[in-house]
């Protein structure tokens, strides 16, 4: 009796140690690890601190240099990468074969997210982005129609319309000029803007532009520049990229004002350079990344101004470490920050001059 006792005992925790060792394989599989993410759907893992960090591509289609327009998509781009712990990496490109072959590579390098910027991109994307329909895409200052884009665009034409505002009550010759850098509809946003604003403030003022017809020739600029000063122009506004550098010169020499594009120029010559028209091409940046890196990420166009922060000027809508300058005035300033207010609440209502 007391045999089998012991052999019904032993049996019994046989069974109950077997059934422990099944329930514990049982537990092993139903926790494996869930599948990567699809990063083209955007979705966040259950467990995002196990999962392989995000990359961002920046990929341009020319080179950096002294382009404040590039230089600040970069910083924007490098912030964003550290605060949402995504690696990011800017690819620059010497011409447009290489560009696209560039972005052929971050797709083959499997970057979850590939940014470019500018209309000389377009042609490349389209191609590129409908040949990888899973792979997300993004544009910065233009517009690619694809379903797997987000296209970054900028009301600029509500800062230019500030611009011309101000120098419409600023000018002391009534004669005005503008140095841009081509004849292509982009450029209407500037240029139909900084007349609407001028205009709207001095109906009295003459306006002129000149195309230098590209956008890295300073030296074309400053010819050009030298052209409106001849007509009697006390104020010349750069619009070329980096050809402002020669407008800047040109100004220098000859004691007109002038204004610069995307970054506050006013540092450099506040004597001459009064106000400068502002691009956030830095905020966009980031901005895209961190709606990628959140699983926020939309396609379509998206577009920044004067309510977003996208777009501005300095002394009006962001202070300068310049002074302000007298051919400006703390009066003007006034006056074109209530202007503002009436763009941003919808009293003026401006439309983009590419779509008219």
């Amino acid at each position: 009796m007391k045999k089998s006792v012991v052999y019904s005992i032993v049996f019994v925790l046989f069974l109950v140690l077997l059934a422990g060792c099944g329930s514990k394989k049982e537990e092993n599989t139903n926790s494996a690890s869930p599948q990567p993410t699809n990063a083209a759907t955007h979705t966040a893992s259950p467990e995002p601190a196990k999962e392989a960090s995000k990359k961002v591509a920046l990929v341009l289609p020319e080179k950096i240099g002294v382009n404040p327009f590039f230089q600040l998509m970069v910083e924007g781009l490098e912030k964003a990468g550290k605060e949402f712990n995504v690696e990011v990496k800017t690819i620059e490109s010497a011409d447009v074969a290489s560009f696209e072959q560039n972005l052929r590579a971050t797709v083959a390098e499997k970057y979850d997210l590939i940014i470019t910027a500018a209309f000389t991109a377009v042609d490349a994307l389209t191609k590129v982005a409908a040949e990888n329909p899973d792979k997300s895409f993004a544009i910065i200052d233009t517009v690619v129609d694809a379903p797997n884009v987000r296209s970054v665009a900028f009301r600029e034409y509500e800062a230019s319309y500030l611009l011309g505002a101000a120098i419409g009550l600023s000018t002391k010759t009534n004669v005005v000029g503008m140095v841009a850098a081509i004849d292509a509809p982009l450029l209407k946003k500037y240029t139909v803007g900084f007349d609407l604003g001028l205009k709207s403030t001095n109906p009295d003022a003459k306006f002129s532009v000149n195309y230098v017809g590209s956008f890295t020739d300073p030296a074309k600029a400053k010819e050009l520049a030298l052209v409106h000063f001849a007509n009697g122009a006390d104020f010349i506004a750069g619009a070329s990229a980096v050809g402002d550098l020669g407008v800047f010169e040109a100004a220098k020499e000859k004691g007109f004002y002038t204004s610069g594009q995307d970054i506050d120029h006013t540092v450099t010559d506040p004597e001459h350079i009064v106000l400068s028209q502002l691009k956030g091409t830095d905020t966009v940046a980031y901005e895209t990344v961190k709606d990628f890196a959140n699983g926020k990420l939309t396609f379509g166009v998206v577009d920044y101004g004067l309510k977003e922060n996208g777009v501005g000027i300095t002394f009006i809508t962001r202070e300068s470490k310049s002074p302000l300058s007298s051919f400006i005035g703390q009066e003007v300033v006034d006056k074109v920050k209530a202007i503002q207010e009436d763009i941003i609440s919808g009293k003026i209502v401006l439309k983009d001059p590419t779509l008219e």
